[in-house]
């Protein structure tokens, strides 16, 4: 790929992604939204999170790829610690604490 794409693809993502966020913090910013649109924004995080930590689980680059016992028991204790006591920072501790138990003994 020579420099003219590069920079015709850099352009075009930023006009892209500008325009992703002026539909919904210009055009309608100002403006009260939906109780059903407020409802489903709330779910954002809990969606994207779950999308970002899901292949570094499944498919760990430390592992060339490989699913691992350690990542796969933090994930579920993270899990199971999060359900149980709707803590974040409980179930946060309780995975960064199997993981390193695990990578230890394994």
């Amino acid at each position: 790929m020579n420099e003219t794409t590069t920079w015709i693809i850099i352009i075009c993502m930023g006009i892209g992604s500008f325009g992703l966020r002026y539909v919904f913090l210009g055009i309608i910013g100002d403006r009260q939204m939906p109780e059903w649109v407020l409802r489903h924004l709330r779910y954002t995080a809990v969606a994207v999170l779950p999308g970002l930590v899901a292949p570094l689980v499944i498919w760990p680059s430390a592992t060339g790829g490989e699913p691992d016992p350690a990542r796969m028991a933090a994930a579920a204790a993270t899990l199971v610690t999060g359900y149980v006591t709707k803590n974040i920072l409980w179930a946060i501790l309780v995975g960064a604490l199997t993981l390193f138990g695990g990578l230890q003994i394994l």
